[in-house]
């Protein structure tokens, strides 16, 4: 399996006394793998010092608005285990209004639909008997950079850093990291 398109999602709520704002940052990772965080924030500036910091120890940069941002399209996720008949749910999909059907090398499925349809292909999916594993609008890449070796490594040790800080909510890249990789880590 590789990893491709990675998302962290934190889920951390936040409540802080002062207004918070939905931010987006944006950079690239060891080897020009592109990254793109969506944080909340009371403070920009602190808030981009830190993540200035976490690019900068593990061997990345910020990017300006939009350096990356191109490279990956919103959309609406569904995602059906191995096992799950790929011609009737392809079929269903199709007939449901969703963009794509996607076999991937595990045998899982991934159903993609526009973000204001996925409510309504999801639904559709599920009542005909195809109940997604896992529904979600995220970031998806549209193309991936794939890693071996330290940059793969420092990859990794990157995006495990900026899900730990406070403000980051998601984090997606468009980097692809073999399994043998993955294991030694």
């Amino acid at each position: 399996m590789k990893w491709a398109n990675i998302q962290h999602v934190t889920g951390r709520a936040v409540t802080a006394a002062t207004p918070s704002e939905p931010v987006r940052y944006e950079g690239y990772g060891p080897g020009g793998a592109a990254v793109l965080i969506e944080c909340v924030t009371d403070d920009c500036s602190r808030t981009r010092a830190d993540l200035r910091r976490a690019f900068n120890e593990h061997g990345g940069h910020l990017g300006a608005d939009g350096s990356v941002s191109y490279l990956f399209n919103h959309v609406g996720l569904m995602t059906y285990l191995p096992g799950t008949d790929e011609d009737r749910l392809m079929h269903a999909a199709l007939e449901a209004g969703a963009e794509d059907v996607v076999p991937n090398s595990d045998h899982s499925i991934e159903v993609l639909a526009d973000p204001m349809e996925f409510e309504t292909v999801r639904a559709i999916l599920t009542h005909r008997g195809f109940a997604p594993a896992a529904a979600e609008v995220t970031e998806r890449a549209s193309l991936t950079t794939p890693l071996s070796g330290e940059p793969a490594e420092r990859m990794v040790r990157l995006l495990e850093a900026l899900e730990e800080l406070d403000d980051v909510r998601n984090v997606y890249s468009n980097v692809e990291i073999s399994d043998e990789v993955l294991a030694r880590l």
